[in-house]
């Protein structure tokens, strides 16, 4: 694991690596058991999962956002979502080499938020919780909406969707974190999202992981969300903004 490590300029604690450590032999085993993931090799694992996760740290800083434009409130304490977590990546890298950060797990299945549950049992990791629902009810929900400094995301939606989806979480001044494979017309076709959903790109960082380019599209929230964004279960992924 070191070695990969190197090889992408990434530099753990002893402790952190520890975690990694354990983590990839919690993954490989409940792998084998319920097929999480068609990549089962452990230099695969550690570059595609692991390393790819925790490449946002090299491209964005999680810092407290500046007050609030509607409140003058500062976050005490940096709150993440990862959206559609999944089996926990990026959530669970993010969370070993950013203890002090506050993460959620989002996924409507119940199963993948279960074996998330574990592996940071497991892992003691305090700053993990899940929430098991749809995306559009939690956008709509108080105790979530514009309640979050940053959302993540990992090859999941097409954009105009997704950012339907992650907008409404976000703080005003708030960070969307897509990770996507390098898709210039992707951004074009997202163009209408972003004026409706009041958001922009703020950089696009591009990488490569086992030999794939990669893509961090980093996106700022400018106002606070129209109300009928997240439209009602189903629409926005039938009928992305355009």
């Amino acid at each position: 694991m070191q070695q990969l490590l190197k090889k992408y300029k990434i530099e753990l604690e002893d402790s952190e690596l520890a975690k990694f450590e354990t983590f990839l032999e919690l993954f490989m085993d409940k792998n084998s058991k319920i097929n999480l993931s068609a990549i089962r090799e452990k230099d695969a694992i550690i570059e595609k999962h692991f390393i790819d996760s925790i490449m946002l740290n090299i491209f964005v800083e999680l810092t407290p956002l500046p007050a609030s434009p509607l409140t003058g409130e500062r976050s005490q304490k940096i709150k993440v979502l990862d959206l559609w977590t999944g089996w926990g990546f990026p959530l669970i890298p993010l969370a070993i080499i950013n203890p002090d950060v506050s993460f959620t797990g989002l996924d409507s299945v119940w199963k993948k938020l279960k074996a998330v549950d574990e592996f940071a049992k497991e892992l003691d990791l305090k700053n993990v919780s899940t929430i098991n629902e749809r995306a559009e009810i939690v956008g709509q929900d108080p105790k979530h909406r514009e309640q979050y400094d940053y959302v993540v995301s990992r090859a999941t939606a097409y954009l105009p969707t997704l950012l339907e989806f992650v907008i409404p979480l976000l703080k005003v001044w708030g960070i969307f974190v897509a990770y996507k494979l390098a898709d210039k017309e992707e951004l074009r076709a997202a163009k209408k999202a972003f004026s409706r959903l009041s958001a922009k790109i703020h950089k696009v960082k591009n990488y490569d992981i086992a030999g794939q380019r990669r893509t961090l599209i980093i996106i700022e929230k400018l106002h606070p969300t129209h109300k009928k964004f997240p439209r009602k279960i189903g629409i926005p992924l039938a009928k992305p903004i355009s």
